[in-house]
């Protein structure tokens, strides 16, 4: 029997996706801020993104080891619902270390903060994901995880927005001043929210137990007769273990592009640290576009009417980003020929055909392309490059993860969490970008090249995992998107 989705708890669980993408864009603002405060290098100033995503390793080890400690998965132990209530309070724990920080002008401590803050949303993420599945029928749950994940890169796209705002004051100050007790106010405000959502998640219909047997069932991948592989652990089918880099390098470059974009645009276009954050919200709402596009399946249309969304919805989105810059009293006249970077995307959407190894081999090549026209070219011709980044990665975390996690049967829970451990990427990515910037040949200009590197190897990937699944009997004819981050 098809299960219609609960979309009053779909509607509740998302909110945590929000929250996600509000702190991990709202990190870019810090960064330069951070760094002019604390007199930091480039590579110091990494360190925010860094401590932030290194969190969600750390986090999802704790999980392990504290499943293992006790005898059972600690989520079937404690509740999914309760779960994702937990880390929101951890979550808000660590944006109370705000408050000391600030007024100490303690960088350790504000890195202190942030990790916390990641180890609650490692919860979450682990609790979340399998919850969107289960809401609803099962075969549609990778296309509400690609909603979720345009709900995700909502906060993306405004988080910059909202807390360069609060650091900075209105837009209209001719000299604004930030100062390190600034921040404080806007991260004990996200604090607060986070426990009122915990709240409010403690005390709502969504399910607290879910049977993970049946969703496995239901979204089994089809093969032919059987599958050709059958190994004893996740971790010994190549698929995931290379798609494990690929999610690290995936989730590195998405990150490492926008972390260091402030030092780019400061250092080679002498744009100011307060003027920076449209910037910021482009690319993270480049990754909205992107996601709200591929979210069209989710609504089982006729072929005439996706195609046409298709085409719609990314303008759509793109219109979202145009008008809470405009609301913040940005000027947003230089983005409108963005709208022709964004055909791109949509070209490369339709040439994909729904075909995972396709689309990120595409996506992949694209996301080549525009770093490398960032780097040989200037002014805002290499901002608008460097910002269609987000366009190329948006839909890269359900291919990858698709591929990885294919054909692995009972082994797929242990597959998923290997993958979300390799979030890790978005720290470390970080940090080596942020170290090449400060190699006086290359500077922050030629740094991209790492992007680069990043996605020529997701491009192999890409022809290899095709390669790997055929000779274990499955061929995907379709995308069956799985995830978002």
């Amino acid at each position: 029997m098809h299960q219609k989705t609960n979309w009053t708890q779909f509607g509740t669980l998302i909110s945590v996706f929000f929250f996600w993408g509000f702190v991990a864009a709202s990190n870019d603002i810090l960064i330069p801020v951070f760094q002019e405060k604390f007199h930091l290098s480039q590579t110091q100033s990494q360190l925010v993104s860094f401590a932030f995503y290194i969190a969600y390793t750390v986090g999802s080890l704790i999980y392990v080891g504290i499943s293992k400690a006790v005898g059972m998965d600690l989520l079937n132990k404690i509740g999914y619902k309760n779960g994702i209530a937990a880390g929101l309070v951890l979550s808000a724990i660590g944006t109370l270390l705000f408050y000391p920080a600030a007024n100490t002008s303690s960088f350790v401590l504000m890195l202190s903060g942030l990790f916390i803050v990641g180890l609650g949303f490692s919860l979450q993420q682990i609790a979340a994901n399998p919850l969107a599945i289960v809401i609803g029928d099962p075969k549609t749950g990778s296309q509400r995880l690609i909603m979720a994940g345009g709900v995700n890169n909502f906060g993306t796209t405004i988080g910059p927005l909202l807390v360069s705002f609060a650091i900075f004051g209105s837009i209209s100050n001719v000299h604004p001043i930030a100062s390190i007790e600034s921040v404080k106010t806007p991260y004990l405000i996200l604090g607060l929210a986070f426990l009122l959502v915990a709240v409010f998640f403690k005390f709502s219909s969504i399910p607290n137990k879910i049977d993970l047997d049946h969703v496995n069932a239901a979204e089994s991948v089809p093969a032919g007769d059987t599958l050709l592989v059958k190994k004893r652990s996740a971790i010994s089918y190549p698929q995931l273990w290379l798609g494990m880099i690929g999610i690290f390098v995936y989730v590195g470059v998405e990150v490492s592009t926008a972390s260091n974009l402030p030092k780019y645009l400061k250092t080679d276009l002498l744009i100011p640290t307060d003027k920076v954050a449209p910037f910021i919200s482009l690319y993270w709402a480049s990754l909205m576009i992107g996601r709200w596009t591929g979210s069209v399946e989710a609504f089982n249309l006729k072929k005439t009417a996706t195609n046409l969304l298709k085409l719609i919805m990314p303008y759509l989105a793109f219109g979202v980003f145009l008008g809470v810059n405009a609301i913040a009293k940005h000027d947003i006249s230089p983005f409108y020929i963005y709208s022709l970077v964004i055909i791109a995307m949509i070209a490369g959407n339709f040439l994909s055909r729904g075909n995972p190894a396709r689309m990120l081999l595409i996506f992949a090549t694209l996301g080549i392309t525009a770093l490398i026209i960032g780097m040989l070219t200037s002014g805002m011709t290499s901002v608008y490059a460097f910002a269609s980044v987000g366009l190329f990665c948006s839909t890269l975390w359900p291919c990858i993860f698709t591929l990885a996690v294919a054909g692995l049967g009972r082994h797929t829970n242990q597959g998923s969490s290997l993958l979300i451990m390799m979030i890790m990427g978005g720290g470390w990515i970080s940090l080596l970008q942020g170290k090449v910037s400060e190699i006086g040949a290359i500077g922050i200009h030629g740094s991209y090249i790492v992007g680069v590197a990043c996605f020529a190897y997701l491009a192999f990937y890409a022809i290899r995992a095709k390669s790997l699944l055929k000779s274990q009997g499955i061929d995907y004819d379709a995308l069956q998107s799985a995830g978002g981050h």
